[in-house]
């Protein structure tokens, strides 16, 4: 049923229709503006999978609609049709209250929707500027005009609070601040509609808290923001709706005020997500230690470090702290500056992968697309890639052990669909980081490290990732893992280390540790 529309004066938006619909029954009572995107009965396959089946949403100027559910609910699929990526298989498209077909992600931004991508889609050899307004140059008697170039670029990062000389190098820059320059590049072209995948799974806090009040600025200007996340204390902030989707289907429909945690995880798993049960381990002897390792990031600061059977170690700090390039020197990615790295009792080569590997080191990088997968291979070639060797016979894979292991690994992930002949490009992030994970699970690791185990992975996943570390720390391993969320560092770790500027400023039993201590470690260098 709908009311009259109440004027407002101009300074202010309308509020959104009060909606709650739970697995197919709605009620809207206040109108809010019209729909500028809508999709009804949308359907689309991939193969003889069913990626949407007849979903309806409604996207409306002016507020934050959230869409979530677990990796492989279709959310990725929708957004790509909304932005012009997919063409539905059936059902239909409108703008602005027209049936509409989107053949394009140019016509798409021509029409005013912009979609930025969990996996990032930056020309690393250009600079910020370049970056941000390329395909929409500036131009001045038919040069580019790099004056104008810049000052837009400038503006743009400004508008997202990134504090970089729009003549950086991407190619410098952490995946935080890249997730800020696709951000601004988007922001720049002036979009009615901003459909942000997992927009803050590489941000600090400080970042997070920034881009949730620009995305409140955006809706205040009559901007439509479609958010996908599985950080449901965000959506819960800044959604005025959440559409919750399971199993390519729409499972209910919930109004901000009716909102929350229990309900969205109910709607998305349709079970009860069990918390991890910490046991207590018995320590065994060190297997991974540091000593005066200075990394090429921060060569003026020396880590000690030791890692022992058992024992799962979280490392906190914040974007730029030197996370990253800590668990890539100690796996070789990148060279030692000084220091010694053992594996056991001998030393690790400096800057040799291929020894750690050797030695049972494994590691999972924070940007899986890029490091961590081989995209147009099938998941089965990405889950043997670690044990090539253990399924080979004079130098030729066996396809039938191969095909075993990766049917192992899928059940014991539940890899979402579970067909391993796919390209791993054609799966949702979550399932993405699964594989990568799964790789090294296969190659029974003494050592693992963890870059952002859990980024732009759901809550489900996100217990059954965890559950999985904790299972391979009871049977000996060694985990070493980074994360950006304080929350997850708590829940998993035994021990934690806080990291600053490439140094270690505190180490504390996770049991006693809180995310106020590990914040003063993180920022001031001392506990509060």
């Amino acid at each position: 049923m709908r009311s009259r529309q109440r004027p407002r004066p101009a300074a202010r938006r309308a509020p959104p229709p009060r909606t709650s619909r739970v697995n197919g029954a709605s009620t809207v009572s206040e109108p809010g503006s019209q729909p500028i995107l809508e999709v009804r009965g949308a359907v689309k396959r991939f193969g003889g999978v069913v990626a949407l089946d007849r979903v309806d949403a409604v996207v409306r100027g002016g507020e934050v609609l959230a869409v979530v559910g677990e990796n492989g609910a279709g959310k990725s699929t929708l957004m790509k049709i909304l932005a012009g990526v997919h063409e539905p298989d059936a059902g239909e498209l409108l703008v602005d209250g027209a049936a509409s077909r989107l053949r394009s992600v140019r016509d798409a931004q021509r029409r005013g929707i912009a979609l930025v991508h969990q996996e990032l889609n930056l020309a690393e050899n250009l600079d910020v500027a370049a970056n941000i307004v390329l395909g929409r140059e500036p131009r001045r008697l038919g040069v580019l005009d790099r004056a104008a170039a810049t000052r837009q670029a400038q503006a743009a990062l400004d508008r997202v609070g990134l504090r970089i000389a729009s003549s950086t190098p991407v190619a410098s820059l952490g995946v935080g601040a890249r997730q800020l320059v696709e951000i601004a590049k988007a922001l720049s072209a002036e979009a009615r509609v901003l459909i942000l995948d997992e927009p803050t799974a590489s941000l600090s806090r400080h970042e997070t808290d920034r881009l949730l009040a620009l995305l409140a600025d955006l809706r205040s200007r009559g901007t439509a923001v479609v958010l996908i996340s599985h950080r449901l204390d965000e959506v819960l902030r800044s959604a005025d709706r959440i559409v919750v989707l399971r199993d390519g289907r729409v499972r209910g429909e919930l109004a901000r005020a009716d909102a929350t945690r229990d309900a969205i995880v109910s709607l998305m798993v349709g079970r009860e997500v069990a918390a991890v049960s910490r046991a207590t381990i018995a320590r065994g002897a060190p297997l991974l230690r540091a000593r005066g390792v200075r990394t090429e990031a921060n060569p003026r600061s020396a880590i000690d470090l030791e890692i022992a059977s058992g024992e799962v170690v979280g490392i906190a700090g914040l974007v730029g702290s030197g996370r990253t390039e800590l668990l890539e020197t100690l796996f070789g990615v990148r060279r030692a500056v000084a220091g010694e790295i053992l594996l056991g009792e001998r030393a690790l080569p400096a800057g040799d992968p291929r020894a750690a590997v050797r030695r049972g080191m494994g590691l999972v990088p924070e940007d899986r697309a890029h490091h961590g997968l081989f995209l147009p291979d099938p998941v089965r070639r990405n889950f043997s890639m670690a044990t090539l060797g253990a399924i080979a016979s004079l130098g030729v894979i066996s396809s039938r052990s191969e095909r075993a292991l990766a049917d192992r690994l899928a059940r014991e992930l539940d890899l979402r669909p579970p067909d391993h002949g796919r390209a791993a490009a054609t799966l949702s992030g979550g399932n993405q980081q699964k594989v990568v994970l799964g790789r090294w699970i296969a190659a029974n690791p003494k050592v693992l490290l963890l870059d952002e185990p859990t980024r732009g992975v759901d809550v489900g996943a996100r217990a059954e990732i965890h559950a999985i570390v904790r299972r391979l720390a009871a049977a000996g391993a060694a985990v070493l893992f980074a994360s950006s969320e304080l929350d997850e560092v708590l829940a998993l770790s035994d021990r934690i280390l806080c990291l600053r500027d490439g140094e270690v400023t505190g180490s504390l039993v996770a049991a006693e540790a809180t995310e106020e201590t590990l914040m003063a470690l993180m920022t001031a260098g001392r506990a509060a």
